[in-house]
């Protein structure tokens, strides 16, 4: 009965969260909802003491890189730099090669530091276009969008500022360029096995006559792209560049500045206690915020006129993408939590325990909490809340780094995120006016490939040794 309380608590989040309600308000219904059913007596106190604690404390540590994220990646888009970065893509790559396009701008946008919600809006008008001028049906377009924006620049590629990727550094002491060989091996067969397996469906619509589409039918079809004064590429490309190498150098200069501790005394009236900060459990977050914030300065010396004039509209939308995206990580984390703390989560604790091998349990239970949940960031948080310091004995016992820990559960948890409840999924369907009927067998494909990927690297480990 204690198992079956969990796996019901975890099923109605699933299926709220796929007939569109509010993570926000559920996690904590579902969570409390298990706790009654569970003992009575313990609803207040672990709602206090447990699911509130838990979401603030994500909430403090995270909050700033959903933030800093969401306005960076606005101001890509109000600053015109997405779209020269899209015209210089299709210029270098060609645009017969429609897909290999946009899966590269996604790419390079995803791994730049933008959202890879503010990528689907910004590319979509683009692939669009491309689409259309190489008849190439549209049903297409969500799953290149997939590949290039939520595999592996999301959470393979070492260095990158998308959260899946941050995660793991608080609980592993890591940093975000942990395991890099591991990363970029997992980020090649992503992307050789994603594009192969789309080329094939291209060339499969190709044979059976299947062309873009009838105009008639399509909907939320973007204006066709004439043409504008655009900033010079390498301009669009500084921002991105700078990011990613801000984020190296201040994650190699962080810890030697502060050291393994850094504590100060507040400035206030009477005898206050000393605020310690352990580093290494930081470092890593601080290293983004701060690279995220020289993008941010970047883009403002090179296109002020054209961020000013919209600053205040664009950035409050950015804010509430923000605070809607991290409020909803936040309260899977303190749902994750209060489950945990259950005496039926023992069982499923127990089950995935049995795999006996480390990276594999740990590959399993990221993956599997990241699709009941449909939130990649939001499963790994579970996952790790409940399980890392288990998940880090395993591996000490067996000799693994902690940094191929970080690796196997940031690339683990952007395997089965994206089943059809994924908000991500839902917003790419919507945006591009398709339904999951039409498209998301496509993102369903990429699915398995990019969880596929992660037993790839794993099997690299363990043949090789490559961290």
């Amino acid at each position: 009965m204690d198992f079956l309380i969990v796996l019901g608590a975890l099923c109605f989040l699933m299926l709220v969260a796929y007939r569109g309600y509010s993570v926000i308000l559920f996690a904590p219904v579902a969570a409390m909802g298990a706790v009654l059913l569970s003992d009575p007596t313990l609803v207040a106190p672990m709602f206090t003491g447990l699911f509130m604690d838990r979401m603030v404390g994500f909430l403090k540590l995270y909050f700033p890189v959903f933030l800093l994220g969401a306005v960076f990646g606005k101001l890509i888009e109000i600053s015109g730099f997405s779209r020269s970065i899209v015209a210089a893509t299709i210029r270098v790559v060609g645009a017969k090669r429609a897909m290999l396009a946009i899966v590269l701008v996604c790419a390079l946008l995803t791994y730049g530091g933008v959202s890879l919600f503010v990528v689907v809006f910004a590319v979509y008008p683009f692939a669009a276009e491309l689409f259309r001028q190489g008849n190439i049906p549209k049903r297409l377009i969500p799953g290149t969008i997939a590949l290039g924006a939520f595999t592996f620049t999301m959470d393979a590629l070492p260095g990158t500022p998308q959260i899946q990727n941050i995660i793991p550094t608080a609980f592993f002491g890591t940093t975000a360029w942990a395991a890099p060989v591991l990363g970029t091996l997992g980020g090649v067969f992503i992307l050789v096995v994603g594009m192969t397996y789309l080329d094939w469906r291209r060339r499969a619509a190709q044979r059976a006559g299947e062309g873009y589409g009838d105009p008639a039918t399509l909907l939320n079809e973007p204006a066709t792209f004439a043409g504008e004064r655009l900033a010079h590429p390498l301009v669009a490309l500084l921002p991105l560049l700078l990011v990613g190498v801000s984020n190296l150098l201040f994650t190699r200069w962080i810890p030697s500045l502060y050291g393994a501790s850094h504590a100060f005394v507040p400035a206030v009236v009477g005898d206050p206690a000393p605020v310690v900060q352990e580093v290494p459990k930081v470092a890593a977050i601080w290293a983004v915020q701060g690279a995220l914030l020289v993008g941010i300065a970047t883009i403002l010396v090179f296109a002020w006129k054209p961020v000013i004039a919209s600053f205040a509209e664009g950035t409050k939308s950015a804010i509430g993408g923000a605070l809607l995206a991290s409020m909803n990580t936040a309260s899977e984390y303190g749902f994750g939590a209060v489950i945990a703390a259950l005496p039926g989560f023992l069982v499923v604790a127990n089950a995935l325990g049995a795999i006996p091998d480390p990276l594999v349990n740990e590959a399993v239970t990221v993956t599997a909490l990241a699709g009941i949940t449909g939130s990649a960031s939001g499963g790994m948080s579970i996952a790790l809340a409940a399980m890392a310091e288990t998940f880090i004995a395993n591996a000490q016992a067996a000799g693994i780094p902690m940094d191929v820990l970080h690796r196997v559960a940031s690339m683990a948890s952007g395997g089965m995120d994206t089943l059809p409840h994924n908000g991500a999924v839902i917003t790419l369907l919507a945006v591009t006016g398709l339904t999951h009927r039409q498209a998301y067998k496509d993102i369903f494909a990429i699915t398995l490939v990019k969880t596929a990927a992660v037993f790839v690297i794993i099997g690299v480990f363990y043949a090789t040794g490559l961290v």
